[in-house]
């Protein structure tokens, strides 16, 4: 086990508290690992719910009917997704002035991906891990990463609204819209312009945030081993970090060209995941219309915002749940469908995150 070096300025410091406090999920305080227990129990108990409607054994026949050669497209068509929205990563530390090679930024991504799916309310409690992750990688500092991270994850809505439009569009041409996709619709349209509401408030008031928050919080460093140093230096290193974390997100609004490849990526990777839950339903020997994946899947992952290891049993019931009255298939076999697609989108990411963050030598330093 590393210890810590003992931190030559306010600054290091802080680096070092985001380390001991961010780390790996083996070295979680006591807190934090009760409740991923507890959210893995609640995970647990939703599967064993959606299994008891459903039925285990038509469950079970169903994936045991299932062809291997499409099921292993349907994780080479997630693997894809993986990789491009890796590329997306990559696209924004670049442009804020983080180099990273193809190879390393698809471990950081998955790494992060790895992050957002063991911690409670997906990207909202992964996300400081994997700034972490891409601080320690990069030799960037964690603000960096921090907006790195938080970017992807704000950007992958832009191309999802669209999609979710587009293909409750089409479907609604073709049949009736049920009262099952009007309130899961108008649940991700509240929920959506709640957090564009308070981003623009946290951006109009940025300057006012920059010039409270560190004097509220500077004081209470001294309960995460920040003691020692003085609290107006933490105050002002703090601010100092903001400032640099809000013209981290304006230099990525700012360049255009970056910024449309960035969403062109996103696209991609939504439409990777279209493929592989087509794939996935063709192993069993369905056939779905892809305008009805096209809004399903993002309104599914909306389901991500539970308090749940990234949103694992309540994404998959979110899945059944739109796709058995819109597809007409039944129950079993859209459950099998959806458990295939999500063991390439949720488990393989979780095995490959796992391998990259130890093969990167992340580790916690307490």
């Amino acid at each position: 086990m590393e210890f810590p070096q003992a931190p030559t300025d306010a600054a290091a410091a802080i680096d070092q508290t985001f380390q001991v406090n961010c780390g790996s999920i083996p070295a979680m305080e006591e807190r934090n690992r009760r409740a991923f227990f507890i959210g893995a129990f609640g995970a647990i108990a939703v599967f064993a719910v959606l299994v008891f409607i459903v039925g285990a054994r038509s469950i079970l026949d169903s994936l045991l009917s299932a062809t291997p050669s499409l099921v292993a497209a349907t994780f080479a068509l997630a693997l894809c997704w993986l990789v491009v929205w890796s590329l997306m990563l990559r696209t924004v530390l670049g442009t804020l002035g983080v180099e990273m090679p193809l190879g390393k930024s698809f471990l950081v991504y998955a790494g992060a991906v790895f992050a957002n799916n063991v911690t409670p309310f997906g990207q909202a409690g992964g996300e400081p891990v994997a700034a972490l992750l891409i601080s320690k990688v990069s030799d960037s500092r964690y603000e960096t990463g921090l907006v790195g991270i938080a970017s992807v994850d704000v950007l992958n809505v832009i191309p999802s609204i669209s999609l979710v439009f587009v293909g409750v569009g089409y479907y609604a041409t073709t049949a009736a819209v049920g009262d099952r996709l009007e309130t899961a619709i108008g649940s991700a349209v509240v929920l959506i312009g709640a957090i564009v509401i308070v981003m623009g408030l946290v951006w109009r008031y940025r300057e006012m945030i920059i010039n409270w928050l560190p004097a509220v919080i500077a004081p209470h460093l001294g309960k995460l081993g920040l003691e020692r140093f003085n609290s107006e230096t933490l105050e002002d290193d703090l601010a100092d970090r903001m400032g640099r974390f809000f013209e981290n997100i304006e230099r990525i609004a700012t360049n255009r060209w970056r910024l449309g490849a960035v969403v062109g990526l996103s696209l991609c990777g939504w439409l990777f995941q279209v493929v592989a839950l087509l794939a996935a339903f063709a192993a069993l020997g369905y056939s779905v219309p892809p305008y009805i994946l096209l809004f399903v899947i993002p309104l599914a992952n909306v389901a991500g915002a539970a308090p749940l290891p990234g949103g694992l049993g309540g994404i998959e019931a979110a899945f059944v749940t739109l796709l058995v009255p819109t597809t007409g298939i039944e129950a079993s076999a859209v459950t099998a469908a959806v458990l295939i697609f999500r063991g390439a989108v949720y488990w393989m990411p979780i095995l490959l995150g796992g391998a990259s963050v130890s093969a990167l030598g992340i580790r916690a330093i307490r």
